[in-house]
C-alpha cells in the first residue's frame, strides 16, 4: 500500500483519462471519416418521426411544467429510499419509524397535488380544489 494518500487515486485518474481519450477519439474519427451529405430532409427538425407542424415557439400549458416538476420532485424523493434500504438493519426500529414518517410526508404532498387537480389532464388548471 503506498504511503502517499493521493497515490490511491491514480487508478481513478488513469480511468478518467482513458475514458476522455476514447470519447474524443470516437468523436474525432466520426467527424473525419463520416459521410457528410446534408440535405433539406436531413436538416429538418426531427419530432419522433412525424412531420413538424406549427411554430417552434408554441406556448405550453402550465400543466406540462407542473407535471414535469412533480415528476422530478417525487423521483428525487424516491432516491432517498435507497440509502435507507442499505443501512436498514443497522437503524433497527428507529429507522423504520423515521421512514414511515418520511413516506407519510411524501404521501401527504402527493395527496395535496392530486386534490389540487394538477395530475388531472382533463380540466384546466386554475388552482381550485
Amino acid at each position: 500500500m503506498p504511503d502517499n494518500y493521493f497515490a490511491n487515486y491514480i487508478p481513478l485518474l488513469i480511468h478518467l483519462v482513458i475514458a476522455f481519450l476514447v470519447a474524443a477519439a470516437i468523436v474525432l474519427l466520426s467527424a473525419l471519416l463520416g459521410k457528410h451529405r446534408p440535405g433539406r430532409v436531413k436538416l429538418q427538425a426531427y419530432e419522433c418521426g412525424m412531420t413538424p407542424t406549427g411554430d417552434a415557439r408554441e406556448r405550453f400549458s402550465v400543466k406540462f411544467y407542473l407535471v414535469g416538476m412533480l415528476f422530478i420532485l417525487f423521483d428525487v424523493e424516491a432516491v432517498f429510499l435507497y440509502p435507507w434500504a442499505v443501512v436498514y438493519r443497522e437503524l433497527k426500529m428507529f429507522g423504520f419509524w423515521e421512514m414511515l414518517v418520511y413516506i407519510g410526508i411524501v404521501l401527504v404532498g402527493f395527496w395535496y397535488v392530486w386534490k389540487k387537480g394538477v395530475l388531472d389532464w382533463s380540466r384546466s388548471y386554475g388552482g381550485e380544489a
